[in-house]
Order: C-alpha cells, then structure tokens, then sequence
C-alpha cells in the first residue's frame, strides 16, 4: 500500500508520500514522487500502485514530455500527456497481468502550474487514463491507504488555511495512517509550491524528526477526550452498580 497526499490551498500545494515498497516477503524504501521545474513551469507527479507500472509509465511521460515542448503551457496538458502514457501501458501490460492475476493498478496525482496557468492546479489520475481535478470544496486527495488520514483532514482542512497550516495537519494525516497501516512508513517525502513561485520545495523527514509531533498529537487527543462535553454519557454510566467510577 502507499500513502500519498495533496492538498490544494490559495497559497500553493502540499504533497506527502511515504517510501515504503512491499515486494513479496521484502519490504524495502522508495521514492514515490517526480519532480520537473523549468523555466515557467514547475510540477510534480506521486504514485501508488504497482511499481513495475509506476516506473514504466514515468519512463514513458519524461520521453513524450522532452519531446512536447507545445503543450507546457497548460497543466492540464501536462495531465493529457501522462494519460496517454497510463493507456499506452495498459494496452501492452494488462493481459500479462491479469494472468498473473494481478489488476492495473496506478493512480497519479499531479500538480503544480505551468506559464500559461493562471494559478497552481491539482489533478488525480484514474487507472483508466481518465482524470479530475482538485477544487476548492474538498482541497486533499489521498492515493493508496485513504482512510486513516481522511477524518482529520475532512474535520480540518479548506481551501482558505495557509500552506504551513494544510502541511502540519497533512503530518498528522500520513501519522495516523503509518500507525494503522504496516505498509506505510517513513522516511517520508514532502514537496511544497508557492502560487506563482514556479519552484518546488522537496524535504525528506524521518521518524525521528516527527516523533514530537507524534507524541504530542497522541497527548492531546487523550486530554481531549478526557475534556469532552459529556453530562449525558456521564448520567449513562451512573447507572451502573457503584456509581463512584472514575470518569
């Protein structure tokens, strides 16, 4: 499994990916995210998925993107492009491996902003080739292991919050997710644009560089709880024999 994040906000885009790679009984440490930055463009690309397909598909997209020079001025044909090779690869691999039973299995998402954008853009992209685009009213899309991150960003994250902001709670989402899922781990990989910057920021963080985050998120949920508005669950358990119980 993998887990990949982009948030999408005024201020810019935030990509999260772990490093992770389950193969057979081996699990090994793997980049999960391409960067490309220019003049007037800047972009990058995350995967989950099979890795064989995510390789072979990039391989492709860096071929047909060098020799593309007309269509840079739009994400969005940046997306068309990497499409294309998404079915490309499907045409020649699906059969072998459906024998092997196995499904296409590769999910992209791309974002960043090219010249003739007139703002940063965020884009999932299907299996099948097909794609959409990240707006403003759910601002994150997560690839891979979605559920465990998914409760704190739907609680907390608009389109409105600062990049900084968007970021600490993306932590809090790739934390909760490598605690409940195995094949989700650090070191994890993190990129962040600026509107307008056409420059990408890529950092790379390790458990220990986040183990007081963790530690202190963990905390504060406990107190929290501890502090819920809870008179009525309260009543509930005073119902029970020896009403003395600590709450």
């Amino acid at each position: 499994m993998t887990f990949c994040l982009g948030i999408n906000v005024e201020q810019g885009l935030v990509g999260i990916a772990d490093t992770r790679v389950l193969t057979g009984n081996e699990c090994l440490m793997a980049r999960k995210t391409a960067s490309y930055q220019g003049p007037g463009f800047a972009f990058f690309v995350m995967n989950s998925g099979l890795r064989s397909l995510r390789d072979k598909i990039l391989l492709r997209f860096e071929e047909a993107f060098a020799k593309d020079s007309a269509g840079r001025d739009r994400l969005y044909k940046v997306v068309n492009l990497y499409s294309d090779q998404v079915r490309r690869v499907a045409e020649e691999d699906r059969a072998a491996l459906e024998r092997a039973e196995l499904s296409f299995n590769s999910h992209a998402l791309i974002g960043g902003q090219m010249a003739g954008d007139s703002t940063h853009r965020l884009f999932l992209v299907y299996p099948v080739g097909n794609w959409v685009e990240i707006g403003p009213d759910t601002p994150y899309q997560i690839i891979g292991a979605s559920g465990f991150g998914k409760p704190i960003l739907e609680r907390s994250v608009t389109s409105a919050d600062s990049m900084l902001y968007a970021f600490k709670v993306g932590l809090l989402a790739f934390d909760a997710t490598r605690l409940c899922a195995a094949d989700v781990g650090f070191p994890v990989d993190v990129l962040l644009y600026s509107r307008g910057s056409f420059e990408l920021v890529e950092h790379r963080y390790n458990m220990d560089d986040l183990r007081e985050i963790s530690n202190w998120w963990q905390d504060r949920m406990r107190r929290s709880v501890q502090d819920l508005p809870s008179e009525w669950v309260e009543a509930a358990f005073s119902r029970l024999t020896g009403s003395s119980m600590a709450f």
